[in-house]
């Protein structure tokens, strides 16, 4: 048989086929060698066509997917697992409308169940103004998420060290401002040597402190104290007034609160424990926390963990607690305002502050630190207290301690526009007259300073009084008044008749 020759239309045919075979074979090559992941679809969302690198990352073979329904397979669910409609899916919105959609906050899921997050581009296919379907580009974003995590982290731990340091600032602030005001713990009076021996035994410890005493006595100084001498002096002394913290808002301040943990917390926020991690915890006023509070309290305190309000993960820390109160707390106890369990976890080392009528002999030192520390401060001429001014101040009961002593002296400054203090006027009227006085007190008076003859009467009554308060008012015989006073007791009770001085009935 003789073969036809080809003809040239035939020739034309078979150059036109090799010539689209070779061009699909380089679309083919060109698509498969591409890093992103492709799909073709057709007009129903089936697949026609895959690459190598959508084989790689889905995990997919070539023939489970072609000409099946791709949303199925691999785009069935949502991030966090639930169903995801497929009239809903952005691939087949570009089947529907003919738009370009860009999507980069979902995921695909792998032949082995796993969720890749993914950003991809459904783009339509049209041919002679008609929709053929369309092209899913889309890229796995599993590292670019985490290194956004981990931004995301970084800027969270900035902003969290930078509240810490802020409330740092603020305790620091608090602390040189205290500085200013108060210095140092001054006297030496018997019982204020009593509590400083107190405060150097439990300093070094990690013994729990709780610090007695009346208001205005300077428990918080006691407190700093014990800190400034303990292990833990280089790290923070954190202040919680627990009368101040409404109710509602008692564990935020302790322990903290996570953004979005409840209405207004619009970010992170470090609570007291936390801040006092490796420190000192004082609890002013700790007899006013809210009994139902107190368990949460207690809990913190044993296992040095707690959880922020809205957080799941638990936060340890090392916090030594020093408290205070001018509360009998025991009796709090007996009338059930304050639980047993949490008094006795915070008395493990009781340290009683005394008032300032039990100091007598630190009034005046005290009064001359405030003045000064004063006119300083006010930008005001040196003030002296004199011995006629510090006999009243001996004299008066101070209800108010320490507090009221500062608060008087204050006063006096504003009311002494000269060079000499005005006490007079700022004391409070009815000083009480009190027995059982020290027969002698330091008076920290320069030497060339004179009293007029009224201030050294003054001086010289309140003198006889005390000696004869601290006889109980018997003049003369073995360890009278006039005994103490190295006078006769004929001399005593001339001067007791010159000053104008009766016994009190």
């Amino acid at each position: 048989m003789v073969k036809k020759a080809k003809t040239s239309e035939t020739l034309d045919a078979e150059d036109a086929r090799q010539a689209l075979d070779r061009l699909k074979t380089e679309h083919h090559l060109i698509l498969g060698a591409a890093g992103e992941g492709i799909y073709g679809l057709d007009c129903d969302g089936r697949t026609t066509f895959v690459n190598a690198a959508a084989t790689k990352l889905m995990g997919w073979k070539e023939q489970d997917i072609l000409g099946k329904l791709l949303h199925p397979i691999h785009h069935h669910s949502h991030p966090d697992g639930s169903h995801y409609p497929r009239d809903e899916c952005p691939i087949y919105a570009a089947l529907k409308d003919g738009e370009v959609h860009r999507v980069d906050n979902e995921v695909f899921w792998t032949v082995d169940g796993r969720a890749i997050p993914v950003e991809y581009t459904s783009t339509p296919i049209w041919h002679e103004s008609k929709l053929k379907g369309a092209v899913v580009v889309f890229r796995d974003i599993s590292q670019r998420r985490k290194m956004e995590q981990q931004r995301q982290d970084a800027h969270d731990e900035i902003l969290r060290l930078k509240e810490l340091l802020e409330h740092q600032r603020d305790y620091l602030r608090e602390e040189i401002n205290l500085t200013l005001h108060h210095g140092e713990i001054i006297g030496e009076s018997q019982a204020l040597k009593r509590t400083l021996a107190q405060i150097e035994a439990v300093s070094k410890t990690k013994a729990t402190v709780i610090i007695l005493g009346e208001s205005g006595t300077g428990k918080e100084m006691i407190a700093r104290a014990i800190h400034d001498n303990s292990d833990r002096r280089d790290n923070q002394l954190v202040k919680v007034n627990c009368a101040s913290i409404p109710k509602d808002l008692f564990e935020s301040e302790f322990f903290g609160h996570v953004k979005g943990a409840f209405t207004g917390a619009h970010r992170d926020r470090v609570g007291r424990f936390e801040l006092a991690n490796g420190g000192t915890l004082f609890l002013d006023e700790v007899g006013e926390i809210p009994f139902e509070q107190q368990g949460k309290l207690l809990r913190a305190l044993e296992e040095q963990e707690f959880e922020r309000v809205g957080d799941e993960n638990t936060t340890s820390v090392d916090v030594r607690i020093v408290a205070a109160t001018n509360k009998n707390l025991l009796q709090e106890v007996k009338l059930r305002n304050f639980r047993e369990d949490l008094y006795y976890r915070l008395s493990v080392f009781p340290i009683e502050v005394p008032p300032l009528r039990e100091r007598v002999s630190d009034i005046v030192p005290l009064a001359q630190h405030f003045l000064n520390t004063i006119c300083a401060e006010w930008g005001r001429n040196p003030l002296s207290v004199t011995r006629s001014q510090a006999a009243s101040l001996c004299q008066h009961d101070w209800p108010g301690n320490v507090r009221e002593l500062k608060n008087v002296i204050e006063r006096a400054v504003i009311l002494s526009p000269g060079n000499h203090l005005r006490l007079d006027q700022a004391l409070p009227m009815g000083n009480s007259e009190k027995k059982g006085l020290p027969l002698s007190v330091s008076f920290d008076l320069g030497s060339d300073e004179l009293m007029t003859d009224e201030e050294f009467r003054a001086l010289e009554k309140q003198n006889l009084m005390r000696a004869l308060a601290n006889t109980n008012w018997r003049i003369s015989g073995s360890g009278g008044a006039a005994e103490l006073l190295g006078l006769k007791p004929s001399t005593l009770s001339y001067r007791m008749k010159m000053l104008e001085i009766e016994k009190p009935r």
